[in-house]
């Protein structure tokens, strides 16, 4: 981060955003990272949101889509088999090894993945459980309860 900008002033007004600072890290080095395979990310509504990646040439076989701590990798392995068999006139289509992460915020959970055509489409979707919506909390005066607006 630069020495002269302070978040600082964000922070008197928050709890719990301890690893806010290393989030910001981890975006300006996600600047530097391959540009393969090309992606587009879509948000389809409030809460729904999609990941296309092309990935041409690899099967279904070939990709791994694992989510740990909000984080969602998706891996795919080179072309192994057949490809000694082969005389090439030209090569393209790009059928290297590959590995994109993507970083979820908070109860962003991925819903389905579908590879149709060369396009991968991983579907996300944002879940609240009920422990983190909105709720009114009573406040007791003496013996008699009233409800905060």
């Amino acid at each position: 981060m630069n020495a002269g900008f302070s978040l600082a002033p964000l922070f008197r007004h928050t709890v719990g955003f301890d690893h806010f600072d290393e989030l910001l890290n981890s975006a300006s080095r996600a600047d530097q990272t391959p540009s393969y395979p090309p992606y587009d990310i879509i948000r389809e509504g409030e809460d729904r949101y999609q990941i296309v990646m092309a990935v041409a040439g690899f099967s279904d076989e070939d990709i791994n889509i694992i989510v740990k701590e909000n984080v969602l990798t998706v891996s795919g392995k080179a072309e192994a088999s057949g490809a000694e068999e082969r005389t090439w006139l030209h090569r393209g289509i790009a059928r290297r090894a590959f590995e994109r992460t993507f970083r979820l915020a908070d109860y962003v959970r991925v819903s389905s993945a579908n590879l149709r055509d060369g396009l991968l489409s991983v579907k996300l979707e944002r879940v609240l459980p009920d422990e983190a919506k909105p709720r009114m909390v009573p406040i007791e005066y003496g013996t008699k309860k009233s409800i905060v607006n």
